[in-house]
């Protein structure tokens, strides 16, 4: 039998913290002295007294579901991160519907059944925070059809997550990551390649963006000071959104 919410320890729940642009967002935050539950495909190889693991296969329901009940009858959770993510590179010519299948299944069902399992403690604590990880590829990007598809997707369901959850005092953002030089980025952009030297060149900092330029920008999302900002989208993308059509 579970204690009742109020009575559990707050925790903010990162999916996909075990590398990457999560890892980044979950040591910001475990720097802060939040207690953070990660929520990923593999355990992490790393460690910190303020850090819970869960793995489970986000693309699929059913280890989605479990996971999501027992964290919730664990933790007090004040925050929701849904960033775990897969590019699946492909053109229209090359998507098959497993590749489609897997992107829906970890951009929007996961994203769906995690916010629905923790609704009740961000509904309790008054001050719910909800991020979501788009990416710049919302606005198109050659060889992702899959990708960006679900990605602009994720734009409209914290539009309309934004606008059902504001009067409980939860917001809910997204963040649109550009070139991040991350292993995620690095195997779908192989160094050498023209496509990615066409990604460095549209750049307009010159840089490669670090997982810690979007972590910043979570935490921004995150904070219990920020309740008057919802329904946005954030591009942390070097500039490559410049001359863009707004999504």
């Amino acid at each position: 039998m579970s204690l009742p919410a109020t009575s559990l320890p707050e925790a903010t729940v990162v999916t996909g913290a075990s590398a990457g642009i999560g890892r980044a967002i979950a040591e910001a935050l475990l720097a802060q002295g939040t207690r953070v539950v990660n929520l990923d495909h593999v355990l992490p190889d790393w460690h910190h007294p303020l850090l819970t693991s869960y793995q489970a296969d986000l693309t699929c329901e059913a280890p989605t579901r479990e996971r999501a009940a027992e964290i919730a009858a664990r933790h007090h959770v004040t925050a929701l991160v849904n960033n775990a993510g897969a590019t699946r590179p492909g053109t229209i010519d090359s998507a098959t519907m497993a590749a489609l299948d897997d992107v829906v299944g970890l951009h929007l069902r996961a994203v769906i059944l995690l916010t629905q399992a923790f609704l009740p403690s961000l509904r309790a604590c008054g001050r719910g925070r909800i991020v979501n990880m788009s990416s710049r590829a919302a606005l198109g990007k050659a060889e992702r059809i899959v990708y960006s598809a679900t990605k602009a997707a994720m734009i409209g369901l914290t539009r309309t997550l934004a606008m059902e959850l504001g009067p409980d005092g939860i917001t809910v953002n997204a963040i649109g990551p550009g070139p991040i030089d991350t292993e995620l980025f690095r195997n779908s952009n192989p160094e050498g390649a023209p496509q990615t030297q066409r990604i460095l060149d549209s750049i307009a900092v010159g840089r490669m963006g670090t997982a810690g330029d979007v972590a910043r920008a979570a935490l921004f999302f995150l904070s219990p000071d920020n309740g008057f900002v919802t329904g946005q989208v954030l591009y942390v993308c070097g500039g490559t959104t410049l001359g863009t059509a707004p999504i």
